[in-house]
């Protein structure tokens, strides 16, 4: 797993294997009795301070399939005018045409606000069970219209040999409408045969502030239609987390202390109004279950890259174009640097952003706009946090010299065409840079932190 900068200053015992993503995304027991089995453009931030997030538990769909026990939340509140919060409730919902609820909130009493967003938001969360090649696995999902579309994590239905979908007690087989790997979203759509679906209202991510009232709904554990309230903790959290099959990248995450847990993934999370601003997909955790901290990819972005998927669009991401591998200290010194931190240019792809900005082989970037860069994962972090179109401060040390210059992102959908015309992928191509470069700069044989440390943006 990629090294990350560290949240409290602790060290993270061992992650269980269930929620291990170098293991597997996709696992969960057969049984209860066993819950350690096996297991579009990005927003644009303000300004801001970029802390990485350091052992991460991925995989949060692993909730124990079998679970006999289904939690029959809040029915039939009879909540009332006056304080509290109140539903007030408009229309039919239908497989043509969606209820229209709003939440009224007269005073901060939490149990009753939660009843209301409760109600409202629950009907659109969805149970995501998979079958894939080494087992059974649990998730969540997040109805977005009548057609049968739901948004969910891509770990939830990564390498999934059938998916079926719970939907108000019925059972519905679920096909795959598109996905996007890297950003770890996926749409599914089910047949509803003339089922009620009602429509997630979505809400707007970018107005979340620190402190703000929030709720996460999904089927932790298998255990449909539950919800935990919480605050938003943080913002703008962004992590890198590697697999068998390339990088997973979590820019601008939304990090909360409502409870999520495995099964988790894919599901909602709201705010007071019953909206989705997010979709639960991380915890960090020293056993696999919450630790009170966890993380959602902002609802605006999802809900974009979902809509592309839905379009038949390419999900495209800001590109910079180059390689870049990690410096530190080790390797600065053997190859006389004169910053023992930063993202040296190992490669600069022909005609690209980077190119045109003047930026060359053996450059080292030591910042992006206001964020540090340490290592290769924040190059290319801070790179995907922005937009395609964004122009970007890029400093740099050429040999002694400092300097600054301007990049205006372009879009990697050159780049996705390429790997998947490639019949020898990403991977093949790593290692023939790393064969390129990481002898000359390499602490044996990679010259980075560890995990051979280059990436390709």
């Amino acid at each position: 797993m990629s090294e990350y900068n560290d949240l409290n200053g602790t060290q993270p015992g061992p992650i269980p294997p269930f929620s291990t993503a170098q293991q597997t995304r996709v696992a969960s027991p057969a049984s209860p009795a066993d819950p350690t089995g096996a297991g579009a453009p990005a927003p644009k931030p303000p300004k801001k301070p970029r802390t990485g997030l350091k052992a991460f538990a991925f995989g949060l769909l692993g909730g124990v399939l079998g679970a006999a026990a289904v939690v029959a939340v809040l029915l039939g509140f009879g909540l009332v005018g006056g304080t509290g919060a109140s539903v007030a409730t408009s229309g039919a919902s239908s497989a043509g045409s969606s209820q229209t609820i709003t939440v009224n909130s007269d005073d901060d009493s939490n149990t009753t606000l939660a009843n209301a967003v409760a109600t409202k938001a629950l009907p659109s969360v969805v149970s995501v069970s998979v079958t894939t090649a080494q087992g059974d696995g649990v998730g969540s999902g997040v109805t977005l219209d009548t057609d049968g579309n739901i948004l969910t994590n891509y770990h939830v239905i990564e390498g999934a040999q059938s998916i079926s979908v719970s939907v108000n007690g019925d059972s519905y087989d679920a096909t795959v409408v598109g996905s996007d790997e890297s950003s770890d979203l996926a749409v599914i759509k089910i047949d509803a045969e003339g089922a009620t679906l009602t429509p997630v209202e979505v809400g707007d991510s970018d107005s979340l502030q620190v402190g703000d009232w929030v709720m996460s709904l999904g089927s932790p554990f298998g255990l449909e239609q539950s919800v935990s309230t919480g605050i938003v903790s943080s913002l703008y959290r962004s992590t890198m987390l590697q697999s068998t099959s390339g990088n997973t990248i979590y820019t601008n995450l939304i990090q909360t202390d409502a409870t999520i847990n495995p099964g988790n993934s894919g599901g909602a999370l709201v705010n007071s109004k019953g909206q989705l601003v997010g979709i639960n997909s991380l915890i960090e955790s020293y056993s696999g279950s919450s630790s009170g901290v966890g993380f959602a990819i902002p609802g605006n972005y999802a809900v974009d890259v979902a809509k592309k998927l839905i379009a038949g669009e390419t999900v495209t991401h800001a590109y910079i174009g180059g390689s870049f591998q990690t410096v530190n200290a080790q390797n600065a010194r053997s190859n006389n640097l004169s910053v023992n931190q930063g993202a040296y240019v190992a490669e600069v792809a022909a005609g690209g952003p980077a190119e045109q900005a003047g930026i060359q082989q053996g450059d080292v970037v030591t910042a992006i706009d206001d964020d540090e860069i340490t290592s290769s994962d924040a190059m290319l972090l801070a790179v995907r946090s922005h937009s395609v179109g964004d122009t970007v401060t890029v400093t740099l040390m050429r040999g002694s010299k400092q300097m600054q210059v301007q990049v205006t992102l372009g879009s990697d959908e050159a780049l996705q065409q390429q790997q998947d015309s490639d019949s020898s992928s990403q991977g093949s191509l790593l290692e023939q840079y790393l064969e390129q470069y990481g002898n000359s700069y390499g602490n044996g044989g990679g010259y980075g932190n560890g995990n051979g440390g280059l990436s390709s943006r």
